[in-house]
């Protein structure tokens, strides 16, 4: 039992997303942060009850495969008394919303910038995000093993392109076959960096940090007095690092290292627990369960994170990580209280009550039983399709979390299964997928196809991948004639004009909510100027 109140649980809590433009080394990253985290005991083999069973945080079979992470996954570990909950956010930019649902349940990002190319463009999409999302951002300038950038040019692009003032905590000492190691801005410790031998297949341990001073010995001539004189070039250069101006946006402490080698993960773990800010107080409602017979109206609230009630809102749901056992589990980030194991609580939107008997504590595709949980953590809740991305779950069944967001998307395609005997189980294996936030699932009001919207191709590579591996399905994708979909509002009288005249084109998403189909963006400005009544949106809120 913990002997800390609610609040000092909170505060011990940091949950943190990684973002970065694929191939920056992300996963390398999350798997060497798991390492010094003491959570595994050499990257990719996690330490577990019993088994030293090998694991990844990418786990799905097209993650193995093509070394990308599609799926957003969670990861808890302890350390330094603190508790720490990763999020891995895919890389690539057809999974953006996945990255956005999971930037929602974070305290704070890791940006993750390859040294040799520095600021890429998805890199500069999940930005934007963070920045719609006020969550403050720690950047970690990756892969120094190979040869890199001009280390001031990539402070100037961070601070041009991003608008962020950069506050450099180390200064690396060149990269690639030269470099020597880092020196820490302020205190002058230099950590040496060790050169894996030709030949091994062992890493060798770095030296102990020491004085930058005494460190002649690690340097080439000339090398020890010009890193000297960068040092205090940068230190009058470069604003020092605030940690207000950091919390409120403005400024991102720079660190440098290798993933891949496992230079600078120590400092940078050091960093995560020191600086990202603990649960934050959250924006909700209060309101009864949709369907209450005279309700009043919902209030506006805020919940924080060391409030006695149990609550906090779903913003993933993963299907069929044990493909063994058809699972479900919503990922499930709590906003306040003490969760135990056993509870019971409410849907808001449905007012249905759930006893999580078997709440999970994940490591990527790992899991424990969880026997409690605070503010700032993420659980599993195991359910067979009562939750869904956005419902906001509490005690009393009366808080509303803002919801998250579905965005239109930018290719819509037909999907046919090969063996007509199984069109059944393409609906329900649909369903599951729409659920989850894979794929967004249109069911025309006239014809028997199934439309599938994506924001990318990779999603239906993805899409057709799952489908064979977890519902043995074989589909095909075809051309849709709808170049775009909008959602519809406004009044009954008006919607039910408009979809009179249009029923060829109307469809229903996974929450039945109207949908227009249109064959072109023209059509779709041509339309909304006909019927100026009717609001045609590119985002609906989930909730």
């Amino acid at each position: 039992m913990s002997k800390l109140t609610l609040e000092q649980e909170a505060l011990r809590r940091r949950t943190f997303a990684i973002i970065a433009h694929p191939d920056a080394g992300k996963t390398t990253l999350t798997e060497h942060i798991l390492l010094a985290g003491g959570a595994i005991r050499a990257a990719g083999a996690v330490r577990a009850r019993g088994e030293n069973r090998r694991t990844q945080s990418d786990w799905m079979k097209i993650e193995k495969e093509r070394g990308i992470s599609v799926s957003a996954s969670v990861m808890t570990f302890e350390h330094d008394g603190k508790m720490f909950n990763l999020l891995d956010t895919p890389g690539h930019e057809d999974f953006s919303e996945d990255t956005y649902r999971t930037l929602t349940a974070a305290d704070c990002a890791i940006m993750v910038l390859d040294a040799a190319k520095g600021i890429e463009p998805q890199t500069l999409k999940l930005f934007e995000v963070c920045r719609l999302r006020d969550i403050p951002i720690i950047t970690f300038i990756n892969k120094l093993d190979r040869e890199a950038q001009d280390p001031m040019a990539l402070l100037d692009e961070i601070a041009s392109r991003l608008q962020l003032d950069p506050a450099p905590i180390w200064w690396p000492a060149q990269s690639g076959n030269r470099l020597r190691g880092m020196v820490e801005m302020g205190t002058g410790r230099f950590q040496p960096y060790a050169r894996k031998p030709a030949g091994s297949a062992e890493d060798v341990p770095h030296p102990e940090a020491l004085p930058l001073a005494d460190a002649a010995r690690y340097f080439e001539e000339g090398e020890h007095e010009a890193l000297l004189e960068a040092q205090e070039l940068v230190e009058g250069g470069y604003p020092a690092f605030d940690r207000q101006s950091f919390l409120e946006g403005h400024m991102t402490p720079v660190l440098w290292g290798s993933a891949l080698r496992h230079f600078g993960i120590d400092e940078l773990l050091a960093a995560i627990g020191e600086w990202a800010p603990p649960p934050k107080t959250m924006k909700a409602h209060k309101a009864p369960p949709a369907g209450t017979r005279n309700a009043a109206e919902p209030v506006a609230t805020t919940v924080e994170p060391g409030a006695a009630e149990v609550t906090g809102f779903v913003f993933k749901v993963q299907a069929n990580m044990d493909p063994n056992h058809r699972d479900r589990i919503a990922m499930f980030r709590m906003a306040s209280g003490k969760f135990q194991r056993g509870m019971k609580l409410k849907v808001q939107n449905t007012g249905k009550q759930l006893s999580v008997n078997a709440p999970i504590m994940f490591f990527a595709s790992d899991r424990e039983l969880a026997e409690d949980a605070y503010a700032g953590d993420v659980i599993g809740i195991p359910n067979h399709g009562v939750l869904r991305v956005g419902d906001s779950l509490s005690e009393s069944g009366l808080i509303r979390f803002a919801g998250l967001p579905n965005f239109a998307p930018e290719i819509l395609q037909r999907v046919r299964v090969k063996d007509p005997l199984k069109a059944k189980h393409l609906k329900k294996a649909l369903d599951g997928l729409a659920e989850e936030g894979v794929t967004q699932l249109f069911r025309p009001e006239m014809g028997s196809d199934f439309i599938v919207g994506a924001v990318g191709q990779l999603q239906f590579e993805v899409m057709a991948d799952r489908l064979g591996e977890e519902y043995g399905l074989e589909v095909l994708f075809e051309p849709s004639p709808w170049a775009e979909a909008r959602w519809i509002g406004g009044t009954k009288a008006d919607l039910e004009d408009f979809m009179g005249k249009y029923r060829g084109q109307m469809a229903r998403d996974i929450d039945d909510d109207p949908v227009f189909l249109a064959k072109s963006s023209w059509e779709t400005g041509y339309v909304m100027e006909r019927f100026p009544s009717v609001a045609f949106t590119k985002t609906k809120e989930r909730g």
